[in-house]
This record gives C-alpha cells, sequence and structure tokens, in this order.
C-alpha cells in the first residue's frame, strides 16, 4: 500500500511527518489538528509536496460508515471526523492509522486495516451489547433499563 489514512491521532503521533509514504485525512480532521503550531510549517510543506491531501469521502462510503458503525454499536462514540476516516477507508481500501479504539473496531468488522501508533490497539473485535446488571435483560441501546431503570452496562460480543 503506498498511502495511508490517518485520524488526529496519527498527527499527534508525529506519523506524517517520519513516514515515506503519501497520506490521506479529512478536512474535519485537518480543521481538527491544524492548530499543531510547532508543526504548522511541516503540515503546509506536506501539503505543498502531496505528501498529504485533504480527500473527502463520498456520500455512499460515508452512509456505509455509518451504518457499519451503528451495526457495531460504536456509533455514540464516534465523532464527525471519526466517521470521515472510517468512510475514507471505505472508500478507498487504504489502511487506517489511528489509535481509536472506536474506529478500530468499525474498520476491523468490516474488513479494513487499522494500524495502532502510540497504543497495542484492540484485541478482539466485535459488536457492543448492552444489558442490565440488575434484571439481567440485554438492549440494543440506551443508558437506562426501561424495565427497571437501572443504568446499563455494556459488553464486546466477539
Amino acid at each position: 500500500m503506498d498511502f495511508k489514512i490517518l485520524d488526529a491521532s496519527a498527527f499527534y503521533a508525529g506519523v506524517p511527518f517520519r513516514t515515506p509514504d503519501d497520506c490521506y485525512t479529512t478536512s474535519l480532521v485537518y480543521d481538527e489538528i491544524k492548530h499543531i503550531k510547532k508543526n504548522h510549517d511541516a503540515l503546509g510543506t506536506l501539503l505543498e509536496t502531496n505528501r498529504l491531501r485533504i480527500r473527502e469521502p463520498d456520500s455512499e462510503s460515508t452512509k456505509n460508515a455509518i451504518k457499519a458503525s451503528k451495526d457495531t454499536g460504536d456509533f455514540p462514540q464516534l465523532s464527525k471526523q471519526d466517521i470521515s476516516i472510517i468512510a475514507l477507508g471505505i472508500e478507498t481500501k487504504g489502511q487506517i492509522i489511528s489509535d481509536d479504539f472506536a474506529i478500530s473496531n468499525v474498520a476491523k468488522n468490516i474488513g479494513i486495516e487499522i494500524l495502532p501508533i502510540m497504543t497495542r490497539g484492540i484485541k478482539d473485535a466485535g459488536k457492543w451489547m448492552h444489558y442490565c446488571p440488575g434484571c439481567r435483560t440485554n438492549h440494543t441501546s440506551g443508558k437506562e433499563c426501561p424495565m427497571c431503570g437501572t443504568a446499563l452496562k455494556r459488553k464486546l460480543l466477539k
């Protein structure tokens, strides 16, 4: 693979400054990280030399990213920036560099390669299930059990 898709954690770890590969990100992520003052000139240089490209995912890929994140139960934990990175991964079939566990879980569930940088990454991918520790019922989503009012907990089904 001759390019990488970067989320904000990849920029904070300095990935685009030390890799020979071309890198892609979305405008949402770029707006989130462009405040990195000490490296702002370096970001400009990466853009000017086309080693960093800002690319927007198409609407179909964005819809698929949202659906995939809802299927795994990660959607509430994902920002617009996160969804845009997953969507770009779907569209380009590129490798995503991220330490975000929700991005990693969605990506692994749909077959996108994910590379963690500052963490070990996730060990297991799966779907989140909400359950009530009080009345022991399972739910697809929510924060409170509709039957007894106890706060719901989540567990990953592998």
